[in-house]
C-alpha cells in the first residue's frame, strides 16, 4: 500500500490515490488536486490553438503553488 507523502508528514497512514505528475509523490484524495490544463495542437513554430476539452492533471498543494506563482512572477 503506498501511504500518502503529506499525510506522512503530519503523522498519519492514508492511502495513496493518485500521484503528483511533477514531484511524483503519493497523495490521498484529501491531498490530490486536479488542475484541468489546455491542450494546444499544431507544431511549434508554427500557430497552435487550444482544443476544446482540457486535460485533466493531479498535483500536490507544494507543486500546484511553485508552478502557478514561478510561473506568473
Amino acid at each position: 500500500m503506498l501511504i500518502c507523502y503529506d499525510c506522512m508528514e503530519e503523522g498519519n497512514n492514508n492511502e495513496a490515490v493518485a500521484i503528483c505528475i511533477v514531484c511524483g509523490k503519493g497523495l490521498c484524495d484529501e491531498h490530490a488536486k486536479r488542475m484541468d490544463l489546455p491542450v494546444w495542437s499544431g507544431n511549434y513554430p508554427a500557430p497552435a490553438k487550444v482544443l476544446k476539452k482540457e486535460l485533466p492533471r493531479i498535483m500536490c498543494n507544494y507543486c500546484i503553488e511553485k508552478t502557478l506563482v514561478d510561473a506568473f512572477d
